[in-house]
């Protein structure tokens, strides 16, 4: 073949293929949902409206966006920009516009899902309900999944409040959520429990029977739908609490979350921080996940809240032949009494004596009552499931912790406890509720407080199924819950109490006289326990310790802050000017000279092997109790730490006057593994201003390693020094694995999505389930 031919050929072959690439149809890019920071200041003036000019962008794109409903929403107060529905092209044009500042993908939620005034001291004729009438002529917004207006505990007829409705209320969700009345469950719950009228008679099925009413029956509740079915959505929750500063709300109930980020990345952190700015108190679920170092909504302007129990049980009684007589627990919606029933135990056989599935035979049990022993391999209920299988009366379930859910129990069942006669200890830290240290920044104790939430009763939609028994599903006014979902909730209600009583004082203040109030002490007069160990917890576990609202009231000293204390403690954190726009809504901002503690009620001193052995914090507090008064300061300790105050005493001498201090923490020794203490200040008119003092090694946050390794691209070596510097701990910089990496994470308890966003300058990261390789 001539050298032209074959010339001839290779051309005709490379016209084929790009032909071939020219003609190829592009696969169809997927839409998904932006939320978008945009620069207010190069808005142009022919622009009226900020909607307009997000709608313009939209429309100016290459490949332009015409349908209205992809605009989800433009913001005015929680953030300047929009959420939209955008290619990944769409959005990457939009990144290039000189007023981005930054955006990011949604992520999803999930919510945190009576007898407790009474449990927290309130009463008619004294007291905080008494000095604020009941919470009368405060606003809380409850940031959830609708309400059922019908009842009882909201009839208009019978109490003040009012219920934002159609288009102001649930608005704000109508583009993306359905109103669905059968998937309100959750937030008529919770608005119930911060602010539900007296409803006389209230119970489930008989359990928790009395009066039912919220925190405070007096103050207004308005509505905002974020949640259909359990699924939450970022710009949802945006647009709702947009539309509640503009309301005029005075606090925000949020029971949901969402996974844990950066501030400039977490949609209620940065909505939040502007609520603070308006005044507004906001108020959030820690989660439940249970485990430490796993609270959300930790940012130091919300006031965060974990779950505890209450003082009472429901209870169940069974009586031998030889009349001896137990009680348990027990929440089946029917009334049984079981009489002159054979008693069975599978005793010499351990599948039998643990009621394991599949060990029993309806010969064996059928008509009796079963007694099933304690275990670790099957629950209480997989044992009543093989107690109804083989047609048992009754069981008597060995367990000396009640879970969650037992009115889910398919037999009649007694929860009896192995040792009876010990003396219920309450509160206790409930075993789901989220712990400390702080994902994002282990230097601020989180939770703040704890509050009643486990075995709350409150209103329900009357459609929604609350138990099933026989095949059939019940439904009541009221329902039994469990979760943080039902502990935020009661810490807003008391604080619109507040509110009503001390119109002037700052969300920072309201949240100071809950923490340095609240008690740690159960009704055994030792240190809150954790339900799930019985084992003594620690300021990790309960922040501060329980809500003790009356004590709240009248707190003597205040911790508080101001917007620029918000914004020095962001300058602190190093972000970028593309993440501090993004969190402060602004173009300028101004960082203190000098390095300075955010003024919290609570210290946590983190040490490293490079750090100082002594930590210095200064704090400023305010006079808000009598005139005249002087504060010593006492020292608690525990073994492993000591710290020291300077000065030790302040001396008042006009209400709302400052006095500074320094806190200085040291840690020594072979510590235990959480160790802590406490400062109390106490005046000559008994007022205690207490605070948990943390010392602990140096956890590594989530912030710090996202601004050390957020601007590295594809650099390892880069990546390594900046977590070892981090550390302060020996790393192995020299010849370091992939999976040394992976392993280093996974010491820390972080999320998969936590710890691509970590490693994505690593190639080997992307679509990987990081925690199977841990």
């Amino acid at each position: 073949m001539s050298f032209c031919n074959y010339h001839h050929l290779i051309l005709s072959f490379l016209l084929f293929l790009v032909l071939g690439v020219n003609n190829a149809v592009p696969e169809p890019e997927e839409y998904k949902t932006y939320i978008v920071h945009i620069d207010p200041s190069l808005k142009p003036s022919s622009f009226l409206t900020h909607e307009t000019w997000h709608w313009t962008i939209l429309r100016s794109l290459s490949k332009p966006v015409h349908d209205k409903d992809m605009l989800l929403y433009s913001y005015n107060y929680v953030m300047h920009g929009f959420s939209a529905r955008l290619t990944p092209s769409q959005a990457s044009e939009i990144k290039k516009s000189p007023a981005h500042i930054t955006m990011h993908e949604e992520k999803p939620g999930e919510l945190f899902t009576t007898h407790s005034p009474q449990f927290m001291g309130l009463r008619h004729s004294s007291g905080l309900w008494n000095a604020s009438s009941y919470g009368e002529g405060v606003i809380i917004g409850m940031i959830d999944s609708g309400v059922w207006p019908e009842s009882e505990s909201f009839n208009e007829k019978e109490c003040q409040q009012f219920l934002l409705d159609g288009g102001q209320v649930l608005r704000v969700s109508q583009t993306r959520q359905t109103i669905h009345r059968e998937t309100i469950w959750d937030t008529e719950h919770t608005s119930s429990t911060a602010a539900g009228n007296r409803v006389p008679g209230a119970s489930q099925f008989g359990y928790a029977q009395g009066l039912a009413r919220g925190l405070a029956p007096g103050a207004h509740v308005a509505m905002y739908k974020v949640s259909s079915a359990g699924f939450v959505a970022e710009s949802d929750v945006l647009a709702a609490m947009d539309q509640a500063i503009a309301d005029g709300v005075n606090i925000m109930s949020l029971s949901l979350g969402f996974p844990q980020t950066a501030y400039f990345e977490d949609v209620i952190a940065i909505a939040s921080l502007s609520a603070i700015e308006k005044g507004i108190v906001v108020v959030c679920a820690a989660g439940n996940d249970g485990a430490p170092n796993t609270t959300h909504n930790s940012a130091p302007w919300i006031t965060t809240v974990g779950a505890g129990t209450l003082d009472r049980s429901f209870i169940a009684t069974v009586t031998l032949g030889n009349n001896q007589t137990f009680e348990g627990k027990s929440q089946f919606p029917n009334r049984v009494l079981v009489i002159d029933t054979p008693l069975y135990y599978g005793k010499g056989d351990s599948d039998k004596a643990i009621c394991n599935t599949g060990s029993l035979s309806e010969n064996e049990v059928s008509g009796k009552v079963v007694i099933c022993d304690s275990n670790h391999t099957i629950n209480v209920f997989e044992q009543a499931e093989e107690l109804s299988r083989n047609g048992a009366a009754a069981g008597i379930l060995i367990l000396d912790s009640t879970p969650d859910g037992i009115s889910e129990l398919s037999t009649p069942s007694l929860i009896l406890p192995s040792s009876s006669g010990v003396l219920i200890k309450t509160p206790q830290v409930a075993y789901f509720s989220s712990r400390g240290p702080d994902p994002i920044n282990p230097n601020i104790l989180k939770p703040d407080v704890i509050a009643p939430g486990v075995d709350v009763l409150a209103a329900i939609p009357p459609i929604i199924p609350v138990q099933n028994i026989d095949n059939y599903q019940l439904a009541s006014d009221y329902a039994l819950y469990s979760g943080t979902s039902m502990a935020a909730p009661h810490v807003a209600g008391v604080t619109a109490l507040l509110k009503a009583v001390h119109p002037e004082w700052s969300p920072a203040a309201i949240r100071s006289a809950l923490m340095t109030t609240a008690y740690n002490i159960d009704n055994n007069g030792t240190i809150l326990t954790d339900q799930s160990t019985n084992l003594p917890g620690t300021p990790l576990d309960y922040g501060a310790g329980h809500i003790n609202p009356n004590k709240a009231m009248n707190p003597g000293l205040i911790y508080d802050i101001d917007w620029q204390g918000y914004v020095d403690f962001l300058c602190g954190l190093g972000y970028s000017d593309a993440e501090m726009k993004a969190i402060l809504r602004q173009s300028q901002w101004n960082c203190s000279q000098e390095h300075t503690d955010i003024n919290y009620p609570s210290f946590v001193a983190m040490f490293n092997a490079s750090s100082p052995s002594v930590k210095n914090f200064t704090r400023v507090v305010t006079n808000v109790g009598d005139d005249q008064s002087v504060y010593h300061a006492v020292v608690e300790t525990t073994y492993g730490m000591t710290f020291t105050v300077e000065p030790n005493t302040l001396a008042f001498t006009n209400k709302y006057q400052k006095q500074n201090f320094v806190v200085s923490v040291q840690a020594y020794g072979k510590a235990p593994p959480v160790t802590y203490g406490y400062l109390k200040w106490i005046d000559q008119n008994d007022h205690i201003v207490a605070s948990p003092v943390v010392p602990g090694s140096h956890l590594i946050s989530y912030d710090e390693l996202m601004t050390a390794t957020y601007n590295i691209n594809n650099n390892e070596t880069a990546l390594t020094n900046q977590l070892h510097v981090i550390q302060g701990t020996p790393l192995d910089i020299i010849d370091i694995e992939f999976q040394d990496y992976i392993d280093f994470l996974c010491s820390l308890g972080y999320n998969d999505a936590q710890m691509r966003d970590l490693l994505r300058p690593l190639d080997e990261v992307n679509g990987m389930q990081l925690r199977e390789k841990c």
